[in-house]
C-alpha cells in the first residue's frame, strides 16, 4: 500500500527546532513553538491523508520507505536532511508506531516560491521471503 501526503510550508532544521534552558543547573533543549506547530499540523495532514487512503499504523518491526520531494521557499541554501527528525518524529505513532524502521530517501528538491511544501509517498516494504 502506497500514501501519498503533501505538506504546506517546510519543517524548521534540526538546527532551529529546539531552544536550550536551563533550570536549576541543568541544560536541557526544549522544542520550540514554531517547530511544535509546525509538527501538530503534519500530524493532522497525515492523519487525514491515512484516513482518506485507508492506512492502517505499521507496526514495528515493518519498515517504511518515505520518498520525499522538497519545494523550498526561496533559493536560500539549506540542507534536507536537516527536516528529516521533526517530519519522521511528527508521524511516529500516526502512520508508524516506530521511527527506527523508517528508510527516508531524499528524491529531489527545488524552489516554488508561491507554494513552498514536502510532498511525500510512504510504502511499507514486503517481508523478505526466505
Amino acid at each position: 500500500m502506497t500514501l501519498r501526503i503533501v505538506l504546506p510550508g517546510i519543517p524548521p532544521s534540526v538546527n532551529h527546532m529546539y531552544r536550550r534552558f536551563t533550570a536549576r543547573g541543568r541544560t536541557m533543549n526544549v522544542i520550540t513553538r514554531h517547530a511544535q506547530a509546525w509538527m501538530d499540523s503534519v500530524r493532522l495532514a497525515a492523519k487525514a491523508a491515512a484516513i482518506r487512503a485507508g492506512w492502517e499504523i505499521v507496526p514495528a518491526g515493518r519498515k517504511v520507505v518515505v520518498k520525499l520531494w522538497f519545494y523550498w521557499p526561496s533559493r536560500v541554501r539549506r540542507d534536507t536532511h536537516n527536516t528529516l527528525k521533526a517530519l519522521l518524529d511528527a508521524w511516529q505513532g500516526v502512520l508508524y508506531e516506530d521511527d527506527y524502521w523508517v528508510l527516508p530517501r531524499v528524491m529531489d528538491f527545488s524552489v516554488d516560491r508561491d507554494n513552498p511544501r514536502i510532498e511525500a509517498e510512504l510504502e511499507v516494504m514486503e517481508e523478505a521471503v526466505a
